[in-house]
C-alpha cells in the first residue's frame, strides 16, 4: 500500500522540525522528516536548506492547525 504524502511545515533546522514531528506523534498522526542532511549527521550542511515534515494526506488540515500553520497554504506532493 502506498501512502500519499504531503508537506505539512517546512523548518531551517532539524531539531526544530523534529519538535514538530513530536508534537504530531502525541496526537497520532503519523509524521516524518526529509532533509538532506545524512540523517543529521551534516545539519548545518544541508543542500536543500530546510527540513520538511511529511505527514499523511487525510491528516494535513489536522496536521497543520496543530502547528499553528495556515491549512490554505499549497502544500508539496512527495
Amino acid at each position: 500500500m502506498v501512502r500519499e504524502t504531503v508537506v505539512a511545515a517546512t523548518f531551517a533546522y532539524r531539531h526544530e522540525a523534529e519538535f514538530a514531528r513530536e508534537t504530531l506523534r502525541a496526537h497520532g498522526i503519523a509524521a516524518v522528516l526529509f532533509a538532506d542532511d545524512a540523517g543529521g549527521a551534516y545539519a548545518g550542511l544541508s543542500f536543500t536548506g530546510q527540513v520538511r515534515l511529511l505527514v499523511h494526506k487525510n491528516d494535513i488540515v489536522r496536521a497543520r492547525a496543530l502547528l499553528g500553520r495556515d491549512a490554505s497554504t499549497p502544500d508539496l506532493e512527495m
